[in-house]
């Protein structure tokens, strides 16, 4: 399959570093890649064609600039505040890029620098190797918006670094540098910032000199583990998107413009 199978992904740069590897970069880097509506279904649908690419035995996930992903651009969000119709699509969006990420065949590698972020970060932990920078920060982001962490927090953080550490870090968004990260067993490697995407690209090509359909197996057997947790996903991302038709999702966004902490109400809904 020629790299113009990927002209439909415009946010993504594609390119072939090393034999049978396949590099995909998010390309918005005058915005931190933070995921506008075109790139975020980008990002979910990509994986669907990558499965069929025949030339490509491993995958790179990585970014251009200064950050990883700043997660979902504010745009996005005010319109999740306000369309039952954008909350639905959002729904299907977000699930799929967790569902085709965890269904595509091909084993993927992910090169985490500066922020990561909401689907971004998604995209990087759902990943089967994510390498980080020691310098790297991860956050969910999503209670301190005001919702519940649903992009893929529920599926992979309990099984990566054990509940209770996810519970600490996802309901008190408490970030994690990328040396606390392979510390905690979210990332497989973490490592000095100017060797990552070195490092990244040398296991992406010694995952393409393995013997495919050993290596695509068992990925494949791998990730029943996340499939088992399908329903509790499920149940996360709903009550995101349930979460985006309340007050506090306004408050969260507007705390984030103005810089300030927000205010949510002290008394809960229910």
């Amino acid at each position: 399959m020629t790299l113009e199978a990927y002209s439909a992904f415009p946010s993504i740069l594609c390119d072939r570093p090393a034999p049978g590897v396949l590099r995909l970069t998010l390309n918005r880097p005058e915005s931190l890649n933070s995921l506008g509506a075109d790139a975020h279904r980008e990002l979910a649908d990509i994986w669907r064609v990558v499965d069929r690419d025949r030339e490509t035995l491993a995958v790179l996930l990585c970014a251009k600039g200064k950050a990883f992903s700043a997660g979902g651009d504010f745009e996005v969000v005010k319109k999740l505040t306000q369309s039952f119709e954008e909350r639905a699509n959002m729904w299907r969006e977000a699930r799929d890029l967790v569902y085709n990420i965890v269904n595509c065949s091909k084993p993927i590698v992910s090169a985490i620098q500066g922020a990561a972020v909401g689907a971004g970060l998604a995209a990087a932990l759902v990943s089967d190797i994510p390498i980080a920078a020691k310098n790297a920060k991860l956050v969910d982001g999503h209670v301190r918006l005001g919702v519940a962490a649903g992009d893929h927090a529920a599926i992979i953080w309990p099984l990566l670094c054990g509940m209770a550490k996810a519970k600490y870090h996802l309901l008190l968004n408490e970030p994690v540098s990328g040396e606390k990260a392979e510390q905690l067993g979210l990332v497989a490697l973490a490592v000095d910032e100017e060797e990552l995407q070195e490092k990244a690209l040398a296991v992406a090509s010694r995952l393409a000199e393995g013997a495919p359909s050993a290596i695509q197996w068992t990925k494949y057997a791998l990730n029943n583990w996340l499939r088992m947790a399908g329903p509790t996903f499920d149940a996360s991302l709903a009550l995101e998107m349930l979460g985006f038709s309340g007050p506090d999702p306004q408050e969260g966004l507007d705390s984030f413009r103005e810089r300030r902490a927000p205010n949510f109400p002290k008394k809960a809904p229910f």
